[in-house]
């Protein structure tokens, strides 16, 4: 389905072109936007927590930052493309029904896109030295289970992190019971699980949030685990919802 791109002047005033997006592009748009924005601040705000930088950020300055700006970021792509900004988010809800694949593997390679971006631009406005400082790591998701190599750790703690943000996900913005918060609930279990297991693996519950810092600068520590970890923990709210919330009672 085609849809207008571009805007069309009342008074029959003319743009000098009409683009016309289909619905997919449309939402690769915005899962590319969300998320670039969602990493850049979220990244920024661990490297500002640089005594060099001036500043004096804290742990809750890092889970505010990332739990606002996703909360705003969804609820401002929400209405084109589900404001998914999370590949595990993006793969569970093709498992749970709601998704096809074809849609989720293009707002995969955008959200991934857009995370590289993200992080590239940190290093080209800070330059490498300061944003990939050894204190910072361009504000990879590395905690003291990750340098420890504690694998069934980091696992473990995504893979719950990730199954409460995917439950606030289905059950308070995906289900259409549910009163309609915008993306403020997913913001808020996000601030919530940094503050709680931040320090641990640097809370990524998202791929794309481990993928940028990892591709610009080169952080790739059990990188395999950021995605395995927060996957399952998705999957297992997506079974839940599907058995208990989606299931229609027996008489």
């Amino acid at each position: 389905m085609w849809i207008c791109g571009a805007a069309c002047l009342p008074d029959g005033g003319d743009l000098g072109i009409l683009v016309a997006m289909n619905t997919l592009t449309r939402g690769m748009v915005a899962e590319f936007m969300g998320t670039f924005l969602f990493v850049f601040f979220g990244c920024a705000s661990i490297i500002m927590t640089q005594k060099d930088l001036g500043a004096n950020g804290s742990l809750v300055t890092i889970a505010l930052a990332h739990g606002l700006t996703l909360g705003v970021m969804i609820t401002a792509c929400m209405y084109v493309s589900g404001g998914q900004l999370n590949p595990a988010v993006s793969i569970v809800l093709v498992v749970a029904g709601k998704q096809k694949p074809v849609q989720a593997v293009a707002f995969i390679v955008a959200q991934l896109l857009a995370a590289s971006c993200a992080a590239g631009m940190l290093q080209l406005i800070l330059s490498p030295d300061v944003a990939n400082h050894q204190s910072v790591k361009l504000g990879a998701t590395i905690g003291t289970l990750t340098n420890h190599v504690n694998t069934q750790g980091v696992f473990l703690v995504e893979a719950i992190a990730t199954f409460a943000l995917m439950v606030s996900v289905l059950m308070s913005t995906v289900d259409a019971r549910a009163h309609k918060l915008g993306g403020l609930v997913i913001g808020l279990t996000l601030a919530a699980a940094i503050m709680a297991i931040g320090p641990l693996t640097g809370a990524s519950l998202n791929p794309a949030r481990t993928f940028g810092p990892a591709i610009c600068g080169s952080h790739w520590d059990m990188h395999w685990v950021y995605w395995a970890g927060p996957v399952f923990g998705a999957s297992a709210a997506a079974f839940v919802y599907k058995v208990v919330w989606d299931s229609k009672p027996s008489t």
